[in-house]
């Protein structure tokens, strides 16, 4: 681990690995550190340009004025093309806040503080409660138990749900994956109780802005607009952003093959260069998201801005290519990751509910021999 061999990845009643990807992983060797990997990306590509950065946010808003725009010229038939441009567009601004969140935006900790809360505010995200859940993602990626994204479910837990709750958080897992990031969003967001005493003031005023800016924004659209205008150029929109938020975070550490690690074999560098998936998205999905899911060298170190994560995914396949994993987004990987990733198996890194819990219980029933 990570990952788990090639050879043990069964399809139905045959090994083949679906043509989605383009690399599985060795097993990195778990001698490797961190400041090893890091080492192999040359120095420039952590300098931030601010020229770029802001041609990035230049880019965003254009791009996002322009889906609004697109909204209220496309006739109602050729509405979903245009919800979904608009929802892609949309899905930048948060981008561009995910770069102030690292740090990797400005120099400026006050810059990246300001333009991550404005940014954040179309999609009612708060920027300071979100920044530490998320650098706790960051510190923890694929640790089982302690991330706090896409973590598999335990089969001795999932046996104990109700039929209800089963059902609920079966479909997260399976078909209904795109909305599992508005529960993350409702739930690890607006409660101070989840953050430290010292975390707190900045956590009220990312939360205050979110309020005040609904305060305003909702009447005022209610008035011009309406009802229909409010679902049309924001609700819809926003949630496209959070399907593409959705599927973003379960691809990038989220493939069969590739496990959640207990601390004894969980390293730095397992867990950043070993379990995050570089996906390859069509490019325009690519250019408007800000290069988002060239995701391997942003976890090796988030200090790489998102307009030097190519060069930077470049330098990490040169010398780390054999355990990195590789892989094209579309209907093929999506089936494969809704269809099999959901309970959490020691062995082959991820079970079916089906095949999860006869093995739980075959392993219950022995023990009781």
């Amino acid at each position: 681990m990570p990952g788990i061999p090639a050879e043990t990845y069964v399809i139905g009643s045959k090994d083949q690995v679906p043509s989605c990807y383009q690399n599985i992983p060795e097993p990195l060797p778990k001698e490797i550190t961190l400041q090893d990997v890091i080492k192999s990306i040359p120095p420039e590509y952590f300098q931030k340009n601010m020229l770029k950065a802001w041609l990035n946010v230049v880019k965003t808003v254009t791009f996002s004025a322009f889906s609004i725009y697109l909204l209220t010229i496309t006739p109602w038939y050729l509405l979903p093309f245009a919800w979904f441009f608009a929802g892609t567009a949309v899905t930048g601004l948060f981008v561009i806040g995910h770069d102030c969140g690292h740090m990797s935006f400005a120099r400026s900790m006050w810059l990246n503080d300001l333009v991550g809360i404005i940014s954040f505010l179309p999609l009612l995200f708060p920027f300071e409660p979100w920044r530490i859940q998320h650098n706790h993602h960051h510190n923890h990626t694929n640790k089982l138990d302690i991330d706090n994204a896409w973590q598999p479910f335990q089969a001795d837990w999932w046996v104990k749900l109700s039929p209800i709750n089963k059902v609920i958080l079966g479909a997260v897992k399976g078909p209904l994956w795109f909305i599992a990031s508005t529960g993350h969003w409702l739930m690890k967001h607006f409660s101070l109780s989840l953050f430290t005493p010292a975390q707190r003031p900045k956590v009220m005023v990312s939360v205050g802005a979110v309020y005040a800016f609904s305060a305003v924004f909702f009447p005022a659209m209610l008035y011009y607009v309406g009802l229909w205008g409010l679902i049309k150029y924001w609700f819809v929109p926003f949630l496209g952003f959070h399907f593409w938020l959705s599927t973003f975070t379960m691809v990038h550490h989220t493939v069969p093959f590739l496990p959640f690690m207990d601390e004894k074999e969980w390293t730095d560098a397992r867990a950043r260069l070993g379990s995050t998936v570089h996906c390859e998205y069509p490019y325009w999905i690519e250019f408007l998201c800000h290069q988002i899911n060239v995701h391997v060298p942003h976890h090796v170190s988030t200090g790489i801005p998102s307009y030097n994560l190519w060069n930077a995914h470049y330098a990490l396949k040169a010398r780390w290519g054999n355990y990195m994993t590789e892989c094209t987004f579309g209907f093929a990987l999506l089936k494969d990751i809704i269809t099999k990733c959901h309970l959490y198996d020691e062995d082959t890194a991820y079970a079916t509910f089906k095949d999860g819990v006869s093995k739980y219980e075959a392993k219950t029933n022995k023990k009781q021999m």
